[in-house]
């Protein structure tokens, strides 16, 4: 998918790099701990790899031949049901306010479904009112604990959306 010089397209084993650090740099600027999130994952190495199963892929976000964003889904660890969860969407300030957001999610949750998932599930901090307010735009709903075990500690919002 191209819009305006932005190509959202399945990572690439040359993205790893680019996209440990967007994640990264965007945790930082978030103040975000760097404890019980996505800054600790050992995933963020090699998210080319992580994410190259039959039922996960995450897509990037690419301007100029350079990485600003990206996204992911993939089955909700240590849940037994048919849910997914979204994972690790990060925008550089570049990426942000021009409704690619909302198009990561489209392409994740369609992929969810052709996966055959019936839900999807997310986690993000109380903090993020942006991103909040993204996902319940995108029909998600919040709930009043969290599903599976992600290891994600330190995000305590939960929202899930039926696919």
């Amino acid at each position: 998918m191209t819009q305006d010089n932005y190509i959202i397209r399945e990572i690439q084993p040359k993205d790893n790099m680019q996209v440990a650090q967007v994640i990264r740099d965007v945790l930082i600027e978030l103040n975000v701990p760097k404890v019980g999130t996505a800054y600790e994952d050992k995933a963020l190495e090699d998210m080319c790899e992580t994410y190259n199963k039959t039922t996960s892929t995450y897509y990037v976000i690419e301007h100029c031949q350079k990485i600003i964003g990206g996204a992911g889904i993939a089955q909700l660890d240590n849940y037994d049901g048919n849910i997914c969860e979204f994972q690790k969407m990060y925008f550089l300030k570049e990426a942000r306010g021009k409704g690619l957001g909302s198009k990561m999610i489209a392409i994740c949750l369609a992929k969810a479904k052709q996966f055959g998932f019936e839900k999807c599930y997310l986690e993000t901090m109380p903090y993020m009112e942006s991103a909040k307010a993204l996902y319940a735009k995108n029909g998600f709903t919040s709930l009043d604990k969290p599903l599976g075990n992600t290891g994600h500690y330190s995000c305590n919002v939960w929202m899930l959306k039926e696919l």
